[in-house]
Order: C-alpha cells, then structure tokens, then sequence
C-alpha cells in the first residue's frame, strides 16, 4: 500500500470516528471493571461550540481515552442543559421574527414552540463535539427536561420543602427587567461603568432656609426614599437629629434616622434611604421600621410611584429627572464617577435590586458537609489555590433564590386555593395537591380549585442533580447503574461555575447519596486572545471551532489548545498553536513513512543499533514514569509536553538517526521490529490527545486483526531504566554536538568525514562509540594519551576531543574561540566559590546542595586548567 505523502486529516477523522461508534467503544455497561465516569459539564441547547468548550472537552476526552487504555470501564455522559433565561429568549425573539408575541401564547403553546426549537437546535453543539474526537457515551445523552430528570428535580424540591429547607418570602433580589425574573448573586456580572455622582439638595422640613446634601448615581430613585440616614457620631449633622426632610419632586416628609452603617469619609456622608431598591437600604429598612416604595414595574419602566414618569424606562427617567432636578434648584452639581454596576449574565441588562415574592432554599446547614469533604481533601482541586475561594464563598453562603419567572424550565411544584397565594400546598400533581389542600383545610378541595405557581425553578436546581441524576439515582434508588456509576471520578469545569455548579452538586450529593459526587475537580483556564482578552462573540476575538478543525485537522487543534493550557491558568491563544499542533502530526506522520521505507535483509546488527535501541528503551520508560506523575497530578498539559519532547526530540532527532542505515543500504530486522515496537508505544502515549492520527498509524504500521485498535489498547507498562545507559548518552550527546559545533563553525560539510581523538581524563565507558561514529560522520575514532596540538577541541565531562585541523582552519580564530570559553569558566568559578566562601550558605543550604556547588568548583577548575594549556600548545 502506498503511503500518502502528507497526512490527510479530513479522511481519516471520518473513517475512524465511525469506525470507533460501530465498534462501540464509547458505550459503557456496568462490569466486572473498575469504573471510571465523567460526567460532561451539560452546556446549553442554545449553544454552538467555542474555544472554552473545545479546551473543556479535549481534557474530559483526554482523560477518558486513557482510562479505556488502563484497562478501566470508561463513561463519559454527555447532554445538554435546557437554559431557562438563555432558551427562552432565543425562543422570544424566534417568535418575534414570526410576528408572534409571548403574551398572545398559552403556557402550553408557547412550551410546545420551545421544544420545537430545543428539537432542531438544540443537540448542534454535541454534533460539534463528534467533530473534535469526543468519545462520549452517545447512548447515554441526557437532558435536564426528560422526563424522568424533571421527576427527579420535582422530587428534591418537594424533599426539600418537606424538610423545612425551602421558604417562600419576600426578600431582596437581583432583577433583570430584559428577562423579567430573579437571578442568583452568582448570575450577575458586576462590571465597572463610567457614571455620574449627582449631588442633591434636600429641605430640613419646618425650616426656612435648612437643607443637606446627598449624592446619588440614581436620582430616578429619589421618588421611592423614605428616610435620610446620618452617622449618630457625625458632629456635622448633630443639629439634624430627630429632623425630617422633604424629598424633591415628591414633596414627601421623611425622617432623618440614625445609624453607624454610613461611611462619614463617603460623599456628604448623608445617605438617602430606599429600602425597596437597594440591598443595604433594605437592611436599613427593616432595623429601623420604614415603609418600602417600589417605583418600577418588572419591565424597567416606572410605575404609579413614579408621579408624572410613570410608564417612562428608568434610564430615560434619569436623563429627565436631571433637568428637573436641576430647573427647580434641587441639583448642586454632577461629577463624573466610576462605579460597579450589575449586569445579567444572560440578557446584559443592568441589574435591579428588587423586592419580590420568591422561593429560596437554606443554604447554611446544607453546605457544612460539601465545605468540610474539599477541605479535608476528601475531594480535591486542581489547582489545590481554588479550596481557598471555595472556602470563602460557603462560609459565607446566602439563601439560594430558586424561583425565576419563565415558561420555560421545571414549573414549581406549589399548588394555590383560596383567593390568595399564602394558602398552598406542595405536591406533584393536581391530585396529590386537591388530597393535601383538603387535609389542610378539612374541606372539600377539587383538582379544579387548585391552580399550580407560575414560575419555574433555576437551572441550577436542576444541573445540581447531573451526576445523581443521568443514571437516574432518585427516581430509581439503588439500582445497577448508581451504584456502579456513582461517584464518579474526575469533573473538569470552569473556576466561574464552581458556585453555580460544583459546590452545588457537592451539597447534593451528600444531600442525597451520602457520598461525594465526583473525586477531583480540575478547573480549566478562560481562553483570551493575544492581547489577554476573554474570547467572546460580542468582541468578535474567538475563532470558529470548527473551521479550525477544518484547517488544522482535529488533532492539531486539540494539542494546540492543550500545549500551553496548564490547569487553573488563562490561556492565551493564538492560530499558530494549532499549527503547531498540525506540524507535530506532519512530524509523526514522516518519521513513519521514514521508517516503512527501510527494505529489510538478514544481515548483522550493528553496534550503533544495538546501543541506539538500549538506550531509547531507557530514555521511553524515564519518560513514562514522568507522564503518568503529570497525569496523576492532572498537569495534563505538562505531559503533552513531555510526549512531544520525547518524540520529537528523543525519537525523531536522535533515534531514528542513530538507526537510519545509509543511502540505499537495507536495515536488520531485529532493529526493524524493535523500532516498529517503540512506535506502537509512542502511538499509545499519543492517542489520548491525537487519536485520529494514532488510530491511522497503528493500521499502517502493522497488520491488524479485527477489533485491534488503539483507542483499546493497554497504556504502555513501564519497565527497565538503566540509569548508567542514560547517563552514557547525555555525554555522547554533547560528543555529538561538539563535532556538529565544529563543522558548522568551519564550514565543513557533513558528508566529509573526519578523525576524532580523545584523550580520557576521567573513566568512562566507551560502548556508545559506535553512535559517535556514525552521528559524528567520523573515518576514525581513536584514544590518545596526550594532548593533540593544531586541532579543533571541545571538553565533555572532563576529556578532551580533538579533530585535527585542515589546511582550511585558522588557527587565530580557535584561540581566540578558547580565550571567551576559558573568560565564561573563570567568572562562572568566580560565582561558584562566591558562594561557597559565605558561611551562611554552607552551614545553611541542604548537604547536597552544597555538594552540587563542590562538584560544579571541581569540574570549573579542571575545565579551565585544560583549556589554558590548549592555549599554551597553539602559543
């Protein structure tokens, strides 16, 4: 079979991936095996692939592909997650363009176009991930509304309640007025705007000619004040105490209250007060009685509070309300000012602190189990630094807003009669609900008299649930597969969901299962550009995922966004690292079509060979043993670097030549085979994070038998390290570099050959003189007793090698090259003794530190006494 002269991504990316489905490689039934499961972080329907899934999933894939290698039963469930806010604005705006709106639809209506839509977009971004290579258990693809997931949620709430976790209250929210609904702290984005500080004029009531000063980034809001605030030890504002003042535009008397929570440094240190728009005037509400003055709609516009505003969007009540301020002499001045300000995640409108009517589950004794099994290290984090923040934010953890106010999403399991909505019950069914109410009443309550809550429950509620809930652990309790399954091993995230999503799934796992959800987190980096920006479509910075795949195949891609990706760290991307990666399979690719190329005869094997293969058998197993620490320690990018440097540089650049026999000169079979050998090894290293070009090579490089592929080949075992072989070889190396330095610097080509003399100073042995002599191109190798004048020379380890010079050598230009090598040893002598001359380092540092510093003075003082009396020779 011929074999192409370039590797053809395209072609083999389909072969192999449909062969790996038809084979079922993927799919994962529970056995005898040790299991190894990762559930897939579930991204949205709505979503389309970007550069931070890519780097997500190639780690999962990564990590996946090496536990079928290690013998183990690996699952990797993927699914999608339905978006309440995401999806049912994407669904808004497609009705929209159809001249539908929202408010025309039933419920029911309006939840059949969602599932349409969820239905034809909504698995666009697994498709995508076949692309990459995912070897997810396609079987397995859940959905956080199948039916029997959507059981589950309902049935953690009713728990819940049952328990006394879940309350119904009026509290303080984060409101998006674009997606009309609460959100979760962890849903706001705060971002720093450029604004404006207006400072505002109020009348001390029943006096003349009184007045104080506030400053406000919301004049809009004064119509909702009810108090002004002063610090009880501001001798300023003493005369003002048990005074009211009179709010501008509204004309209503409010009392000035007292209390330290106003910062007498910040502005005037006069803090107006209203409790229904802002978090800490809440607060300040409640301790001090006040009465609370919603002035906005859900929709952002004022409402009958607003006075003559009413049915104006707040931020052009702002802008109006300045000129009135400022034409009726309430407004002092305006001065620019930069401030934080809140933005949904989802919409990015600004942010509204609102009163609102909400469900909320308790948070503090929930999290005491997740918060004490991460910092025990029962469950660990990669990077350990984020146990920090994880710590923080559960120590400190607030009531979780569980209501949103969609269509779109788990409705609430609340069921209302009576007139009101304080009379409910909690159930799953109108059934169930008309039975309770009528216990709860002892009158007779019909399905017909229960009416169910409108709202429906945050994401999250739901994705809490994903690793429990894909092997369907609460609606099934026991059975085959969570028990099997569950806990699963690894979840790779991002560190901005750890709230959102992995301290919750924390808390509900030893909620409901009694045990931890997974055993270690790795949190993956944000994706920036090359001037450190987060990738995202509205700076229009982010490559097409796939179009990359298109240029650079699949496995170029997934080593380009590995290569430099370690765990917790931003990664700065660029284009060229896939080309990186594209070169690297190129690189594969020609060492084995170098190899398959070589005619086999029955001839002896030669010495060169012999030493070549004893030691890359040494050099695979060193480097073995390193990549699985890196991979124990999950520094997933640190071991594709070291495979990289051990095929390029050890394989390709050094074994491979050390083995190449001449120009039309056959090799033995027993290198052949042994060399076929070591590739097969070096493909396994590869397949986790190449695997299309490693399956195309196993095929080639050797006749296969059905069902021999690599993605269910043994990971490589590590055997032998000879470290005296190893040790040998870094000393040829620099033999080898030393002549290739002097061919260089004297112009000589390399098929001209050339004598090397050596004169031993130190003991060592000479097996690897056979590489010598074929790397080094060299007619001879020969030891000498003395020094060899008139010759080019280099020092490795203390010996000495010579090639003589040839009548093209100048003289002048080697001693002068002597003299800078003999100025760098004495100031690097210097340095060494410097150190070793300060007690304090000696009596200080390590033994074998110390030791170090001796034996690089010895090596220093023998190198320099070498080269001054090669000087003195050429003198």
């Amino acid at each position: 079979m011929e074999i192409p002269k370039t590797y053809e991504p395209q072609s083999a990316e389909t072969k192999w991936y449909k062969h790996w489905l038809d084979k079922g490689y993927f799919h994962s039934t529970p056995d005898e095996r040790e299991p190894y499961t990762i559930v897939i972080p579930p991204p949205n329907v709505t979503g389309v692939l970007h550069m931070g899934h890519m780097l997500n999933n190639t780690i999962q894939d990564v990590l996946i592909r090496r536990a079928r290698m290690l013998g183990k039963n690996a699952c990797w469930v993927p699914g999608t997650d339905h978006a309440s806010i995401a999806t049912e604005a994407k669904v808004v705006q497609k009705l929209r363009a159809e001249g539908i709106k929202k408010s025309d639809l039933t419920r029911e209506e309006f939840l059949q176009h969602a599932f349409e839509w969820k239905d034809k977009h909504g698995g666009i971004i697994l498709e995508q991930l076949k692309k990459l290579g995912a070897s997810c258990d396609w079987e397995r693809t859940g959905f956080t509304m199948d039916p029997e997931y959507s059981e589950s949620v309902i049935d953690v709430f009713i728990d819940l309640y049952n328990k006394g976790k879940i309350y119904r209250g009026v509290r303080m929210v984060n409101w998006d007025p674009e997606a009309k609904t609460a959100l979760s702290d962890e849903e706001v984005l705060h971002k720093e705007v450029n604004s404006k500080l207006f400072h505002l004029r109020y009348k001390i009531a029943g006096a003349d000619d009184a007045w104080l000063v506030i400053a406000t980034t919301r004049p809009e809001t004064i119509l909702g004040d009810t108090a002004i605030c002063i610090n009880p030890n501001d001798e300023r504002y003493k005369h003002l105490h048990g005074k009211q003042a009179i709010v501008p535009i509204a004309n209503r008397t409010i009392p000035i209250i007292l209390d330290e929570y106003v910062d007498m440094e910040f502005g005037t240190g006069c803090l107006k007060v209203t409790p229904a728009h802002d978090v800490n005037d809440y607060d300040l509400g409640i301790r001090h009685n006040l009465e609370t003055i919603d002035i906005l709609n859900d929709n952002g516009t004022l409402n009958e509070h607003g006075l003559h505003y009413q049915g104006q969007d707040r931020f052009e009540v702002r802008k109006a309300i300045e000129k009135e301020l400022y034409d009726k002499g309430y407004l002092v001045k305006t001065e620019d000012h930069i401030n934080k300000v809140g933005f949904s995640e989802r919409t990015n409108a600004v942010i509204e602190p609102k009163l609102s009517l909400q469900w909320f589950l308790s948070m503090k004794e929930l999290a005491q189990p997740a918060l004490e099994n991460v910092l025990n290290g029962n469950i660990n984090f990669h990077p350990d630094k984020f146990k920090n923040t994880y710590k923080h934010w559960m120590e400190n953890v607030k009531d979780w807003c569980v209501s949103r106010q969609l269509w779109w999403g788990h409705r609430i399991p609340a069921w209302y009669f009576g007139e009101g909505t304080t009379d409910f019950v909690i159930a799953k069914t109108a059934t169930e609900a008309a039975k309770l109410a009528s216990e709860k009443t002892g009158k007779t309550v019909t399905e017909q008299d229960v009416r169910q809550d409108e709202d429906v429950l945050d994401t999250w509620f739901s994705s809490w649930l994903w690793p429990i809930s894909v092997f369907n652990g609460l609606t099934q309790p026991g059975n085959e597969e969570i028990k099997y399954y569950y806990p699963t091993n690894d979840l790779v995230t991002a560190p901005e969901i750890m709230f959102f999503w992995v301290a919750r799934m924390i808390i509900a796992g030893y909620e409901y299962m009694g045990d931890l959800p997974f055993r270690n987190v790795y949190y993956t980096g944000i994706v920036r550009d090359k001037l450190g920006r987060k990738m995202s479509k509205s700076l229009g910075n982010s490559p097409d995922p796939i179009e990359l795949i298109e240029q650079y195949g699949a496995d170029g891609v997934r080593m380009g966004i590995l290569i430099s990706s370690p765990a917790g760290n931003d990664l700065p991307f660029d284009s060229s690292q896939c080309e990186q990666g594209r070169n690297f399979t190129n690189k594969i690719w020609n060492a084995f079509r170098l190899v398959d190329s070589w005619e086999v005869h029955e001839i002896d094997q030669p010495e060169s060979s012999k030493c070549a293969i004893e030691w890359f058998e040494s050099r695979f197993n060193e480097a073995l043993t390193e990549i699985n620490s890196l991979f124990d320690k999950f520094k997933i990018s640190e071991a594709l670097m070291a495979i990289y440097k051990l095929i390029w540089d050890d394989f390709c650049s050094w074994y491979l030549e050390m083995i190449k026999p001449g120009y039309k000169h056959p090799i033995d079979p027993k290198t052949l085979e042994t060399t076929k050998d070591f590739f097969e090894n070096i493909l396994k290293l590869i397949q986790p994070f190449m695997p299309f070009i490693a399956e195309e090579l196993w095929h080639l490089i050797r006749d296969r038998k059905e069902g021999d592929d690599i993605i269910i080949a043994a990971w490589p075992v590590i055997g032998t390290i000879n470290t005296t072989v190893l040790d040998h070889f870094k000393r040829t190396e620099e033999v080898i570099t030393g002549i290739r330095n002097i061919r260089k610097s004297n112009n000589i080509a390399n098929k001209v050959k050339m004598d090397l003399l050596i004169k031993k100073n130190n003991a060592f042995d000479p097996r690897f003189d056979a590489v010598v002599i074929k790397m080094g191109n060299l007619s001879s190798l020969e030891y000498v007793s003395d020094k060899i004048a008139n010759a080019n020379s280099f020092i490795v380890g203390n010996n000495e090698y010579y090639v003589p010079f040839g009548d093209s050598i100048d003289v002048e230009a080697e001693k002068a090259k002597m003299e800078d090598e003999l100025k760098y040893a004495k100031g690097f002598l210097a340095s060494v003794q410097g150190k070793l001359k300060n007690e304090k380092f000696v009596s200080g540092a390590p033994a074998q530190v110390v030791e170090i510093e001796r034996k690089k003075e010895a090596d220093a003082l023998s190198k320099i006494a070498i080269l001054e009396e090669k000087l003195a020779s050429l003198n």
